[in-house]
């Protein structure tokens, strides 16, 4: 039972109304008077110099109103990282030449979209084609084309990596032959020779993931609405609309206070809609400059092609054990392919390591991340950002040692988990970790002692995996922090205004019950104000997961505030001392003499009245590791990153039948260490959610590429589950209550997805045999491997 009135309570969404009625506006469901539609013309090359754009047929077109090229944003370059070691390296319109199929290279507004269309096939682009490169570890070597020219040729130690590990910076890299970096992260702790030599058992192994698509159900679109005064208004589907209004401001040369970012719900993230996109630019870029409102809307195509895709990566992995199993030494190096442009590369490659540190203790251990340019299209972030690849190859990989050796898995995990007070890499320290009580938890609910290893008759064959994972409850970028505001109405009624997005997490409802609360509210009795940059205080935005930690904890404190001020007001109403009221029920009581209470309406009425009209207003802020300005290096993996991770043991029991290869997951089991559940409900959906996108990601979901060129570019075509394949789950919440979060609580609704990959792969061969070291699992893959055994 909850101990709140309304936290822990399955309370329905705030917005579900909104959205079942149909009321409730997405950006392509914004239209304004006057407005212009906008099209891109898109390189049809992987690799190519532009020698001359002619645009005059198209701007004589009747209904065009405007046509730019990379001529007319010259000198504005953003990405997701700028800074003097990653410099961004994207345009809103390519300049000198175009990286990967699909890239921006002019833009039409015209007053219709067939129009703005028909335009772009009268622009004549003369390109000439340069030699392209597909793969990451072939864009490494000496002598590959080179995509962008600050990355410099050298001499030829390609072959010696372990000279190259002692490289501490880009620039060397270069000077050893190594092109096409566009990032490198390196962490080393103890000493990794030693820790092998003193190992019984040392394995190496690779593996391989692939790109996938987010598949949102709301395409990415973009109004924006210059106005006469000089603000730019924009509609966007955003996860972070504080950070794009910095970056958008930046490149447009607007006053930050210019820029206006106004609510729309974001129908689907999962990460693909963190970024600044192009088409986010020259919507605004556009309507400045024919003084109309633009909107500009991806296609289906455009977004699977043009926007981003999560990262393949080759991961290899040597770890050490003792004959016990416990964990000795291990050595990664993680290899990602970020297409033509940086985009999250450098930080998916932190992350790679940053997600993996919390799970297991490992005293000698080193990483290495290396994201690479190609001419394919440009990835990003993707729910779990990097740890679902991770978890796939290290837990692939600790199956097989517990399976060599002769040990259970599970008490191979449990042996070497992390606890509480565990100190990482990066500093950070676990003030909160149910790690072990995940592992035993989803092992006694499937009953692993009984099933596992155990040989199955019949042509379907049931088999049995495990996997962990973690995951961060914040980050810190841009701009570090959230904060918060709670006014009281005439009517006791609260409303709250956050800047945070609601995407279809249920942050809207989250803060809302938060508020409530505090304030001896209903959730009826609050409204919310969100997702605007001119109504709202500054927000971090959500992604990374930060959205109840961070946010939550503003959001509480601002309700704290504003309680504190009630409190003494009704203080004088009441005869009684601040420090011995409570609010509940929409009034505030003395506590223990329920007969003593004062309706908070007229509780308002008297702060207002007796402060000369001062109204009721909280105020509440949250950084992400309060106290602390040490940001972790993306390069070092070093410095604070976030006061509490999240973690999560995750079961999948999987069908192989071994005439046709197919592999069924009948059931997901995840026990997950979120602190505390705030919403039971929306913790369900999310881990609901978690599990479909890891079993797709696992045993289908793939982007096929064949020379830059997407083959899968629609919903028909990329096999994505649907509400029919709908896995059955078990979820168990592990309640471990983090000191540092809002009653608790924790991350939930990202990490959830890594554990899944890794575990369906070990079912799989738990089940015939079989070991399937590159996703998705395939019923190819699985005969191959069969006629293998034979």
């Amino acid at each position: 039972m909850s101990d709140y009135s309304t936290i822990g309570k399955p309370l329905p969404r705030v917005d579900g109304a909104d959205k079942v009625t149909g009321q409730g506006k997405f950006s392509v469901d914004i239209h304004l008077p006057g407005m212009l539609h906008a099209a891109f013309l898109r390189s049809p090359h992987p690799h190519a110099r532009i020698l001359s754009i002619d645009t005059s047929r198209a701007e004589r077109l009747p209904g065009v109103r405007a046509v730019i090229t990379g001529r007319d944003t010259a000198g504005i370059r953003y990405s997701f990282v700028d800074t003097p070691r990653y410099p961004a390296d994207e345009t809103p319109l390519a300049l000198d030449k175009v990286r990967y199929i699909g890239d921006e290279v002019a833009a039409v507004a015209a007053v219709d979209e067939d129009t703005a269309r028909e335009a772009l096939d009268l622009i004549r682009v003369e390109y000439e084609v340069l030699l392209p490169v597909f793969d990451a570890a072939e864009a490494m070597k000496p002598g590959s084309p080179i995509l962008h020219e600050e990355v410099t040729e050298g001499s030829s130690a390609w072959e010696d990596w372990g000279a190259r590990r002692t490289a501490t910076s880009l620039p060397e890299y270069k000077t050893m032959g190594i092109y096409n970096l566009s990032g490198r992260t390196f962490v080393a702790q103890g000493d990794l020779e030693e820790g092998f030599r003193q190992s019984d058992y040392v394995r190496e192994d690779r593996f391989e993931t692939r790109a996938t698509a987010h598949c949102c159900m709301e395409p990415h679109a973009a109004v924006a609405s210059y106005d006469p005064s000089g603000k730019m208004n924009l509609w966007l589907s955003s996860m972070s609309i504080f950070y794009k209004r910095f970056i958008l401001a930046k490149a447009l040369g607007l006053p930050i206070t210019r820029v206006r970012i106004l609510k729309t719900y974001v129908g689907g993230a999962f990460g693909g809609k963190l970024d600044v996109f192009p088409y986010e630019f020259c919507a605004a870029f556009l309507s400045r400059q024919t003084g109309k409102p633009v909107k500009m809307e991806l296609t289906r195509e455009e977004v699977f092609a043009t926007t981003r895709q999560r990262h393949p990566t080759i991961i290899t992995a040597k770890t050490g054990v003792k004959r016990d199993g416990s964990i000795i030494a291990q050595d990664l190096r993680f290899i990602v392919d970020n297409g033509g442009y940086r985009g999250t590369g450098a930080v998916v490659i932190f992350l790679g390591h940053a997600f993996n540190a919390p799970l297991l203790r490992i005293p000698h251990y080193r990483y290495e991340g290396l994201s690479v340019y190609t001419n394919n299209p440009v990835r990003g972030p993707q729910r779990a950002h990097g740890t679902p690849q991770m978890r796939f190859a290290v837990d692939s990989q600790l199956d097989m040692i517990a399976r060599d050796l002769g040990l259970d898995p599970v008490d191979m995990l449990i042996k070497n988990a992390r606890e509480v007070g565990d100190v990482l890499p990066s500093g950070d320290k676990l003030e909160s970790c149910g790690l072990r009580e995940c592992i035993e938890g989803a092992a006694s609910a499937t009953q692993w002692k009984k099933v596992w290893a155990v040989p199955a008759a019949g042509k379907k064959k049931r088999g049995i995996g495990i996997s962990v994972c973690a995951m961060f409850s914040g980050a810190p970028f841009y701009p570090f922090a959230s904060a918060s505001v709670v006014k009281m109405n005439d009517d006791g009624r609260a409303t709250l205004f956050a800047g945070h997005t609601e995407m279809g997490q249920g942050g809207d409802t989250m803060l809302s019950m938060i508020a409530a609360e505090e304030l001896g509210l209903g959730l009826e009795d609050v409204d919310m104000v969100s997702g605007d940059t001119e109504l709202c205080p500054i927000d971090m935005g959500n992604f990374l997961s930060g959205g109840t930690y961070v946010t939550g904890n503003a959001v509480r404190l601002a309700a704290i505030d504003a309680r504190r001020q009630l409190f003494e007001a009704a203080a004088d109403l009441l005869e009684a001392n601040p420090e011995d009221l409570e609010a509940r029920d929409k009034c505030i009581y003395v506590k223990g003499s329920p007969e003593k209470a004062v309706a908070l309406a007229k509780v308002v009425h008297a702060s207002v009245q007796r402060h000369d009209g001062n109204p009721v207003i909280g105020r509440g802020f949250r950084k992400i590791v309060p106290g602390v300005d040490n940001y972790p290096s993306l390069a070092k993996a070093k410095g604070r990153f976030t006061n509490a991770y999240s973690f999560a043991a995750q079961v999948a029991e999987v069908d192989v039948n071994i005439e046709t290869g197919e592999v069924t997951l009948v059931r997901a089991t995840t026990h997950h260490d979120c602190g505390y559940a705030l919403n039971p409900q929306i913790v369900e959906g999310q881990l609901d959610g978690c599990v479909s996108m890891g079993a797709g990601q696992a045993l289908g979901e793939d982007i096929i590429l064949t020379d830059g060129s997407l083959f899968n570019a629609s919903f028909l075509d990329y096999k994505l589950p649907v509400s029919l394949e709908a896995i059955t789950g078990q979820h168990v919440v592990v309640n471990t209550r983090d000191p540092g979060g809002p009653y608790g609580a924790k991350e939930v609704g990202e990490g959830a997805i890594a554990g899944i990959l890794g575990a369906v792969a070990n079912a799989v061969y738990d089940a015939v045999g079989v070991r399937i070291t590159s996703l998705p699992v395939t019923r190819e893959k699985v005969l191959e491997g069969l006629k293998r055994r034979a």
